[in-house]
């Protein structure tokens, strides 16, 4: 038989079992004790006389104290050496009393020397703390909640499913909220952690339960707490928006107590025991949701609790519903903050998609607030872009204005476009430009666009012009139309100058020429 832990109430068995007569054996068959204490004990008893005919039945503390005693008496017979008082043990209450309140053990040294006068050391307060911190209980207080006061939120690990995308099975998590006073919960399984699943979680859930608890207690996950703190937690600032528009309180646990959330930790290991391991196929992602729900209205609404010992569903219905603060009219709107960079391209990536920005701002870092139905960056709270939200990975939103002018002029300046200009300068600029653009080799749309711009340096009548001769000679190119305008060889009939030589008329005699020999005569 396994040994038992002795206690000042087993002594006292021991002894009420021999002055009955039983033998060693039936009490250490009934008690479970070693025949070395039944001994101890019946020495003990027999000194006392505590088995004699009628005398005394002893206390269960006399017996404990005289087995010490005996203890005592015994080891120093034996040469035993005694285990040393630590000089901290006289002010043992006032000491546990300040290690139960948190004092450290150099504040209780300097107490101690400051009020009680004590010699001992530092380093002996410090052990003599460091033992009795050891062996103090650490109890815990059960706190109870209204109904309607609070839920508690929390992640679990759910089952691997199919993913539709990428046809391949992927690992899930369950999203799990428990009312604190009903134990009614909602659960919803998801494929990640993000922000946006948090929101939309909480959505889904304040619709279920159809009300908004006064406050939500969560743990310090990164979609809910940016920086965990004892006193001064950072909120997550798209979960502090959706909070106000909703109407409740966000209640952090202290870092590393998970204690503090008992009865949604309860509740997801709960809910993966009964659920997630029970016999039940659970193959994509939209079934098995729907199981869940079936589960959670059925299985989970309806059993007897094992603290409440009531049916979570039926005290949900007839006290805590009432109690929940109604649903925001217009509904919460899911709005994810993010902080994003604008690259060089006018554009910064959110949610795989691309979004501009105005081009001054290339490299600083702007705030993104991301809904279902548009995106919006702001730069120190002032909104300088609005798109639609992106339908697809890898979609561009664009906004040309956002661009540098000469940027979007070639964007604008289209092959159509070239040629609905030149057409309006005359029907020799649209023939060559035509011919421009229908070069079957070359992409010559900077050709084109150059073309056109020399329309406000010369004109539309000396471009159609310089476009007629540039024609006649068959050379379509950017580079003999400039040379043309440059040169006004524009403004010659087309047989004169050919090949872009101007001829002058040729002075034989000029009117102020010396005679080159003049310039060797001597005087």
């Amino acid at each position: 038989m396994a040994r038992r832990r002795l206690t000042v109430f087993h002594f006292a068995d021991i002894v009420a079992r021999m002055r009955d007569g039983e033998t060693r054996r039936n009490i250490q068959a009934a008690l479970g004790v070693s025949p070395k204490t039944i001994t101890t004990i019946r020495t003990v008893a027999t000194l006392r006389g505590w088995l004699d005919p009628g005398a005394t039945v002893p206390e269960a503390g006399d017996v404990d104290a005289a087995v010490r005693e005996f203890n005592a008496r015994k080891a120093e017979e034996q040469g035993k050496a005694s285990p040393q008082t630590s000089l901290v043990e006289p002010y043992r209450d006032v000491v546990t009393k300040w290690a139960r309140e948190g004092i450290d053990a150099q504040t209780i040294w300097a107490a101690l020397v400051r009020n009680h006068s004590f010699n001992g050391s530092y380093s002996c307060v410090r052990r003599f703390v460091r033992r009795l911190v050891a062996s103090l209980p650490d109890p815990a207080v059960r706190l109870q909640f209204p109904p309607g006061d609070m839920a508690q939120v929390d992640f679990g690990s759910g089952p691997a499913l199919l993913d539709s995308d990428s046809g391949k099975m992927r690992k899930t998590h369950i999203f799990v909220m428990t009312l604190a006073y009903s134990r009614h919960q909602y659960a919803e399984i998801v494929w990640n952690q993000s922000v946006a699943t948090w929101l939309r979680c909480h959505r889904n859930a304040f619709e279920f339960f159809g009300g908004v608890p006064h406050r939500v207690r969560v743990d310090n996950c990164k979609c809910a707490i940016t920086r965990a703190c004892r006193y001064d937690p950072q909120v997550q600032r798209s979960y502090g928006e959706f909070a106000l528009a909703c109407g409740f309180r966000i209640d952090p646990c202290i870092v590393e107590t998970p204690e503090h959330k008992g009865r949604v930790e309860s509740g997801v290991k709960y809910v993966t025991k009964s659920f997630v391991k029970s016999p039940r196929t659970l193959r994509t992602l939209g079934n098995s949701n729907q199981q869940l729900l079936e589960w959670v209205l059925g299985e989970a609404g309806n059993r007897v609790h094992g603290t409440t010992h009531e049916v979570p569903l039926r005290v949900f219905a007839e006290e805590e519903k009432a109690a929940l603060k109604p649903l925001p009219v217009e509904g919460a709107e899911v709005a994810v903050w993010s902080t994003v960079k604008l690259h060089p391209d006018c554009h910064v990536i959110f949610d795989r998609s691309y979004y501009s920005a105005p081009y001054r701002y290339i490299g600083q870092e702007l705030d993104l607030r991301a809904t279902d139905s548009c995106v919006m960056l702001f730069e120190q709270a002032q909104l300088i872009a609005f798109h639609t939200r992106a339908t697809r990975p890898g979609q561009w939103k664009t906004n040309l204005d956002h661009y540098p002018p000469e940027k979007v002029a070639y964007l604008q300046q289209t092959p159509q476009w070239c040629l609905e200009e030149a057409l309006k300068v005359g029907e020799a600029c649209c023939e060559f430009m035509t011919e421009l653009l229908g070069d079957r080799v070359t992409v010559r749309l900077r050709a084109a666009q150059g073309t056109l711009r020399l329309r406000k340096r010369f004109g539309a009548k000396r471009l159609e012009a310089a476009c007629c001769r540039a024609l006649a000679f068959d050379r379509i190119e950017y580079r003999a139309l400039k040379r043309i305008l440059e040169g006004g060889l524009d403004m010659l009939p087309l047989h004169q100058g050919e090949g872009g030589q101007l001829e002058l008329p040729f002075i034989e005699t000029p009117r102020f020429a010396r005679d080159i020999a003049d310039m060797f005569r001597s005087n």
